[in-house]
């Protein structure tokens, strides 16, 4: 049985939708279960997250680790969300994540750093 905190982010998702003329716009989906996040994110300064929605479906774990994610790296600076770990998304979540889920946990996480690693990698060629 999922923890609570899981069914509320699930049933009742923080800042899900679509941010306007996002800096970074990035979805990935995880192949073995079908569950996608779409991540929007506006920048203040090109390195402050001002902003930050999230689009998707799948299973309650990867929505509410998604909506779980925006609203702890709400005015973060962009390097402190690229140290952010799997350990940081588990105590998030609060349940044990076996092998087969932990994509599922992580899929919101890799969707934002590598969405922030395009976004570097875009505004360095400019």
């Amino acid at each position: 049985m999922y923890a609570e905190n899981i069914m509320d982010h699930f049933n009742s998702p923080r800042n899900s939708g679509e941010v306007k003329d996002p800096d970074i716009k990035h979805k990935e989906f995880n192949p073995f279960c079908g569950d996608q996040i779409e991540l929007t994110v506006k920048l203040r300064n090109g390195k402050e997250i001002q902003e930050i929605k999230f689009q998707g479906k799948g299973c309650s774990i990867s929505q509410a680790s998604a909506s779980m994610l925006t609203e702890i790296v709400k005015n973060k600076n962009i390097e402190e969300v690229k140290k952010l770990t799997k350990e940081d998304i588990l105590d998030l979540l609060n349940i044990p994540i076996g092998p087969v889920r932990m994509k599922c946990a992580l899929l919101a996480l890799d969707t934002l750093q590598n969405g922030i690693k395009i976004y570097e990698q875009y505004t360095k060629k400019k």
